[in-house]
């Protein structure tokens, strides 16, 4: 229980919003990416802690069929109050509809999760 109870108060202090996919190329949030595009998969995250946080920002990237297309991290420690916006880079090679989520957690080794989750829908087309 104590254990429980440790990560609902990690949750109320740590806050996550505002997932956006970025096109490189224009530096523009878009929903919309051609195939061979690369794009940032980002989110602003916020320490709301009077201590320093360790952190893993994962993204994974689900296409139509519910199948994991991309799973990728970066770890790092955000300083109390600090707040950053990390991002994680993709390519698609098929058009389709694809779903990103991001979580965001203690590290990789431990899933103990330090706010909700956020999903992203992302339409990858033919390119121009």
């Amino acid at each position: 229980m104590k254990l429980m109870l440790f990560a609902l108060v990690l949750l109320a202090f740590f806050f996550i919003n505002t997932a956006h996919a970025i096109d490189i190329a224009s530096d523009s949030k878009t929903k919309t990416v051609e195939i061979g595009k690369q794009i940032q998969i980002a989110a602003d995250l916020k320490n709301g802690q009077d201590i320093p946080q360790n952190f893993a920002y994962i993204v994974q990237i689900q296409n139509e069929d519910g199948i994991t297309v991309s799973l990728s991290w970066i770890t790092g420690q955000l300083a109390a109050a600090q707040a950053f916006s990390p991002s994680i880079s993709w390519t698609p090679n098929e058009p389709g509809l694809y779903e990103a989520t991001i979580f965001v957690w203690e590290s990789v080794n431990n899933p103990a999760a330090l706010s909700p989750t956020l999903t992203l829908q992302i339409s990858v087309g033919p390119s121009a």
